[in-house]
């Protein structure tokens, strides 16, 4: 099995490092669709107060509960920092989303053993693996 079938099929809660409360960006619907498909979703953005019906939180550090997967939806000269963020917290999965490529934080994921994938949809990726978690919308 590749790694972002891996991470879908293995990891169920994802902290989305940028999720937009704009309904009309792919940083709030691809996680919308995610948190339908049964994922929990974990908002990480400092500029807002909920999204999605979930408390957002403004760093991954802040964030109370266990995280599985960091997926980021931020510039990619932003997401070797991430990635920092992501291993001090614990996660075992760092995914940048389409359009985000950092071979420093390729270099930080891999050498503290998280999965790594960049430049993919997380969306397009659970569609075409038809990953739904129970208690999904959709299943």
């Amino acid at each position: 099995m590749e790694t972002p079938e891996k991470i879908l099929r293995s990891h169920r809660t994802i902290a989305v490092v940028g999720l937009s409360g704009d309904p009309n960006k792919a940083a709030h619907a691809i996680p919308a669709v995610l948190q339908r498909s049964g994922f929990r979703i974990i908002p990480v953005n400092p500029r807002l107060p909920e999204v999605l019906g979930e408390r957002v939180y403004p760093k991954l550090a802040d964030v109370p509960e266990p995280i599985e997967v960091v997926l980021v939806f931020r510039p990619s000269d932003e997401a070797a920092g991430i990635a920092e963020q992501a291993v001090s917290v614990g996660a075992k999965a760092l995914w940048l989303q389409q359009g985000i490529m950092s071979e420093a934080a390729r270099q930080i994921a891999e050498a503290a053993g998280l999965l790594y994938v960049e430049d993919r949809c997380m969306g397009v990726e659970r569609a075409i693996h038809r990953i739904t978690k129970p208690g999904s919308q959709t299943s």
